[in-house]
């Protein structure tokens, strides 16, 4: 009898191919049916330079707004065919497994060395398969771009194909992290040629890179403020900006912020603003204070982190955890969980790394993660939950409170203060003024 395969196994044996004729026109009449899919989003499609000219290969990337990015992906390269690669984790949730085996997505872990997925893009390459991804490894957290995964340049570099850059706007309004739930308004999505295989050859690695973080550069919210699209909220503009918006700019306090329908206050002080269908802030009331929007709040926060652990080498968080692990043979059922729960614990960021101490499957369980390892976390879904690999395998980490937002900052910039490879924008250096930031590189 042949033994039954994993889901992991399933996935290393599959062969990417280009995605066959007849389910991608399936999938591009679904996407472009009223009210169902691409349309609904009232997008507009400008083409500056047309990859439908090229002879060969090419590599389709884009700054990854939304969960929805797909779609207007697929659109405004209508009719070309592409291999998309997406999060590995996505392929273990029953909504989505079946759909990318017929369109042929290739898994990744993200913001690691994936050899499955690395192969499985040289492999489609070499056969002529046009590529889409993300260099950012993730879409955005806040609203606005962050820097591409180190090795992007090089990569390029390595395959040296055409690259067209697919420019989004309005993407990450419409699909938040912090709510899964759609508000609609317009995306833009606009096509142009970035780098030609004679740029690759004679720009440098970190030469490509830096170009890439410079063309991605955006601000959804501050977009917004120009474009001036009404967006449906729902009543639940605030829903979850606490997660990330956790720090109140008024009192100081950590963690005391409280998202209510287009409402986000400070339990402490009362000090904060309502959201219209704009995104704009409106103080609650006379006297309160607040960045101009949720994006420029995280950039705020940052600065605090980046002083908060400079200033103290026994800096430490810590707390309470569920954790969940990705299924072996059967992917989830559920349209909102990313893994089965598995155990549960305390997280700890320090200055050595995040550490785990607590219970896998009821036996104890601890690990701990430098920063030559991780450099920022995964949101996949929401943030509720984060993930990273341990070992090769997805752990999700699901905080009793809601601080997803001051993990993930103190992550990011504990590996800046101690190895720096995923370096933040220059256009943000003065985020460290003061600081003893490249006394660290290494």
């Amino acid at each position: 009898m042949s033994k039954k395969l994993t889901i992991d196994e399933k996935l290393a044996k599959r062969d990417y191919k280009k995605p066959n004729g007849l389910f991608w026109g399936v999938y591009t009449l679904l996407a472009n049916l009223p009210f169902v899919f691409g349309p609904k989003y009232h997008p507009t499609y400008k083409v500056i330079d047309d990859p439908r000219k090229e002879k060969g290969p090419v590599f389709f990337i884009w700054n990854h707004l939304s969960r929805r990015d797909f779609i207007f992906i697929k659109n405004i390269v209508h009719p070309l065919r592409f291999n998309m690669v997406a999060g590995a984790s996505e392929f273990y949730r029953k909504k989505f497994s079946t759909i990318f085996n017929f369109v042929k997505v290739i898994p990744k872990k993200n913001f690691t060395n994936d050899p499955v997925g690395i192969r499985a893009i040289n492999k489609a390459i070499k056969r002529g398969q046009n590529i889409a991804f993300s260099p950012e490894g993730m879409s955005s957290i806040y609203g606005h771009n962050q820097p591409v995964v180190p090795g992007t340049g090089r990569f390029l570099q390595y395959y040296r194909i055409p690259v067209y850059f697919i420019k989004l706007e309005g993407a990450y309004l419409t699909s938040h992290k912090t709510d899964i739930k759609d508000r609609v308004g317009k995306v833009t999505a606009t096509i142009s040629k970035l780098f030609s295989p004679e740029d690759l050859q004679s720009m440098s690695a970190q030469e490509i890179e830096d170009k890439v973080n410079l063309t991605f550069k955006h601000d959804d919210y501050e977009w917004n403020k120009t474009a001036r699209v009404k967006f449906k909220l729902h009543n639940r503009a605030a829903y979850n900006l606490e997660t990330i918006c956790y720090k109140c700019p008024k009192c100081g306090k950590d963690l005391v912020m409280v998202g209510e329908g287009n409402k986000l206050y400070c339990k402490e002080c009362g000090n904060g603003v309502e959201i219209d269908e704009y995104y704009d802030f409106h103080y609650l009331h006379e006297g309160d204070v607040a960045p101009v929007s949720p994006s420029a709040w995280v950039d705020w926060e940052r600065t605090q982190v980046i002083k908060e652990i400079r200033a103290d080498e026994n800096y430490s968080f810590s707390c309470d955890v569920d954790i969940g692990e990705l299924p072996k043979y059967k992917p989830i059922k559920s349209n909102v969980d990313m893994s089965i729960p598995c155990g549960h614990g305390k997280i700890t960021v320090d200055h050595k790394g995040m550490h785990f101490e607590g219970v896998k499957h009821d036996q104890p369980w601890s690990w701990t993660l430098g920063y030559d390892t991780i450099y920022s976390l995964v949101i996949e879904n929401d943030t509720t939950a984060t993930c990273m690999y341990v070992n090769g395998e997805m752990v999700e980490i699901k905080p009793k409170e809601k601080c997803i937002g001051k993990i993930l900052l103190l992550v990011e910039e504990m590996h800046r203060l101690h190895f720096n490879v995923w370096k933040n924008f220059p256009w943000c250096d003065y985020m460290y003024e003061g600081t003893e930031l490249e006394k660290k590189e290494k």
